[in-house]
């Protein structure tokens, strides 16, 4: 079954760092921001490590705790080889586990540490992921520095980086559910369109996961999808309804959560810091909900590929998270 339950998962703390755009954007309750994009390094890849180095450093003393009290590290990103998580795992001593599934990849790493804890295999997990604008534009679309222009369905790579502690110890956030999803590709080959590429994978986990579970959306205080973009909610609601009879009314997409109007970021954010920026800055900061469902949506396209017109596969990840006080 693709689907998982946990009764002694946990989140214990969260920590958020932001870019110069994310700290004047719609978001205002994140732990730390830049205002430099090379954050005073030599590099954009530099500074993207050293913004996932400094999150998982305060996630570390801000609990009091020190490398030996974790178990597993687990990383992922956006860049060639997930090279970014793999430079700043280098600075701890904590068994690295390194995952990709490109937006979706947080939500990846919980599932694979909730089941972890679950196992009785670990007591403390830090997962961590990050994304920085001008490294992940250029590789998977253009250089930022040609001006090029976009159609209204491309998204904007959000800089920033978030980390999370799960543990077995008892916390107000208890992850109580998940589902892994299957990689779906609907011959979509428009790398500026990614709500498209990534809606009927995330339809198709959210149908999965009510059916194991045997839920109806609206069971849920919130559905939360991770950066299919404003358009691509459009798409999604139109296309579970068409398919699997259902109206999707309490649902909410982290691109469109993030950037004022006034920025102008086109259809939203993207990357896969944008579920949980979303999620951890404003959600709970809001204290509205209760129940609630992430579902992180990742295209897992290669740039290689793309341009030898192959079409874009794309998979959803699901977990469940209960606010207990």
């Amino acid at each position: 079954m693709a689907s998982l339950k946990f009764n002694n998962v946990y989140i214990k703390d969260y920590f958020t760092l932001v870019g110069p755009k994310e700290r004047e954007s719609k978001l205002t309750n994140f732990d730390m921001s830049i205002s430099d994009y090379y954050y005073k390094s030599k590099t954009f890849e530099m500074a993207e490590i050293k913004m996932q180095r400094v999150v998982i450093e305060n996630l570390i003393n801000n609990n009091n705790m020190c490398d030996r009290n974790f178990d597993y590290l687990i990383g992922g990103d956006l860049i060639n080889q997930i090279s970014i998580s793999s430079y700043s795992a280098k600075e701890f001593r904590i068994p690295y586990i390194g995952v990709y599934s490109a937006c979706a990849t947080f939500v990846e790493e919980l599932l694979l540490a909730g089941n972890l804890i679950e196992s009785k295999n670990a007591q403390n997990i830090i997962c961590v992921t990050s994304s920085h604008n001008l490294t992940a534009e250029r590789q998977f679309r253009y250089p930022t520095e040609y001006g090029n222009t976009k159609p209204s369905t491309a998204t904007t790579t959000a800089t920033s980086a978030v980390g999370a502690i799960l543990t077995t110890e008892k916390q107000s956030l208890k992850i109580v559910a998940g589902t892994i999803g299957k990689v779906i590709d609907l011959g979509i080959n428009d790398v500026n369109h990614m709500g498209a590429v990534m809606a009927p994978a995330c339809a198709d986990t959210l149908n999965e996961h009510l059916t194991n579970m045997n839920m109806k959306a609206k069971d849920y205080d919130l559905i939360l999808t991770g950066d299919l973009g404003c358009v691509g909610l459009d798409i999604l609601k139109e296309y579970y309804e068409n398919v699997y009879k259902e109206k999707l009314t309490n649902i909410m997409d982290a691109g469109c959560e993030i950037y004022l109007n006034s920025q102008e970021m086109y259809s939203g954010g993207s990357g896969p810091c944008c579920l949980p920026l979303v999620f951890f800055c404003k959600i709970l900061k809001s204290k509205k909900y209760k129940k609630i469902l992430l579902l992180g949506t990742g295209s897992l396209h290669s740039p290689v590929l793309v341009n030898q017109h192959q079409t874009i596969p794309s998979v959803s990840h699901a977990v469940s998270i209960e606010v207990l006080s």
